[in-house]
């Protein structure tokens, strides 16, 4: 069984963050209703439409994904 998106997206942490990815990993992590234990691309892109005001674009989340989708399956 493949870790959470969320987990997943927890390695790429940093303080200060260089990079757009570390910069959505941390605010993920701050962010309390973030779909902690979803694996589906549909419900996390609806939440970060809906409530992803601290993404630049939707492009940070697509990229993610695919890295995501890569290294876990």
């Amino acid at each position: 069984m493949r870790k959470s998106f969320y987990h997943y997206l927890m390695k790429f942490r940093e303080e200060p963050p260089r990079d757009e990815l570390a910069k959505f990993a941390n605010h993920a992590f701050a962010d309390h209703s973030f779909p902690k234990s979803a694996d589906d691309y549909d419900e996390l892109s609806r939440y970060l439409e809906m409530n992803g005001s601290y993404l630049s674009g939707m492009r940070v989340f697509d990229e993610a994904w695919d890295r995501y989708l890569e290294e876990e399956t």
